[in-house]
């Protein structure tokens, strides 16, 4: 890039190189400043909080624990790449038959998931994380949804679809735990038959349901029924002691009149109120009032 001059007067004085023209010199240290920044800043890199970096060398996987924080790898030969880690959601419809050959058209079902860190090694292999929904969970998902719906018929689905829910929650959970893919939760959201036996279905339940609050009707009834019975027999119960403590006492008033020809008089005496009889008219005939 340099130029040489020479001097042609003088043969004898040395050869003299040119140097970077001033016009040259300020963009080029622009331009080598430039490219050390952008060296330094492709040799850093931060992982945000709840997600994990993972590093790789040329184009070899070498490290998948990589915390959270600013971290540093060689430019050009080294590259982390973060994955988000935290709960995800994915919700996928698909379809099944039931046991007695029913289809359920759409069944739409949310399901939660994250990765375990502790395999993030064996998910990027055989998987890759930007192919886990269509390649992985959508697979499985349709695999269980088949087994688990063709245990019951579409009656049996209708009445028992929180037990399908779980059985479809715990299969699937175990069928992606060795990817290192995690199921928080599973929800069906909706099943879906044909339009006729929704319709056959409906008013089945819709009678079963009526039947049922007959039936809890009367039992109610028996119910008050026998309290009643109950009440009365208290009742009656209840008059019969006290018509029995009424003849004691009569018994026993009638038993000390045969004891006591005096017992009159105690009783009179009893029920006096203390006012002395009045005496009006003349000695011969005399009227005796008694005082109120």
């Amino acid at each position: 890039m340099y130029n040489e001059r020479y001097n042609t007067n003088d043969s004898t004085k040395p050869v003299k190189k040119n140097k970077i023209p001033r016009f040259l010199r300020i963009p080029l240290i622009v331009v080598c400043t430039l490219l050390a920044l952008i060296i330094i800043v492709s040799s850093i890199k931060i992982i945000p909080e709840g997600y994990v970096g993972v590093k790789y060398r040329v184009a070899t996987l070498v490290d998948t624990s990589i915390g959270a924080g600013p971290h540093v790898c060689i430019p050009f030969i080294e590259k982390i790449r973060k994955i988000d880690v935290r709960e995800q959601v994915y919700e996928a419809q698909t379809t099944a038959y039931t046991k007695d050959t029913q289809t359920v058209e759409n069944i739409v079902i949310k399901v939660n998931y994250s990765y375990s860190t502790d395999k993030l090694d064996v998910l990027i292999r055989t998987i890759g994380v930007n192919n886990v929904e269509s390649k992985l969970i959508m697979p499985q998902l349709n695999s269980v949804l088949k087994n688990e719906v063709g245990k019951y018929k579409a009656e049996e689905l209708v009445q028992n679809r929180s037990a399908l829910q779980e059985s479809v929650e715990d299969s699937l959970r175990s069928n992606l735990e060795g990817y290192g893919v995690v199921v928080t939760a599973l929800n069906i959201i909706d099943v879906d038959f044909e339009d006729s036996f929704e319709q056959t279905i409906r008013e089945k339940v819709a009678a079963e349901q009526e039947a049922q609050k007959v039936k809890n009707e009367t039992v109610k009834k028996e119910e008050l029924a026998k309290q009643e019975v109950i009440a009365a027999e208290a009742n009656a119960q209840a008059k019969k002691i006290e018509a029995d403590a009424d003849a004691y006492a009569i018994k026993v008033v009638q038993e000390q009149l045969d004891k006591s020809p005096n017992y009159n008089d105690y009783i009179r005496a009893q029920a006096w109120d203390g006012h002395l009889p009045e005496v009006m008219g003349n000695t011969v005939n005399p009227f005796v009032t008694m005082g109120n």
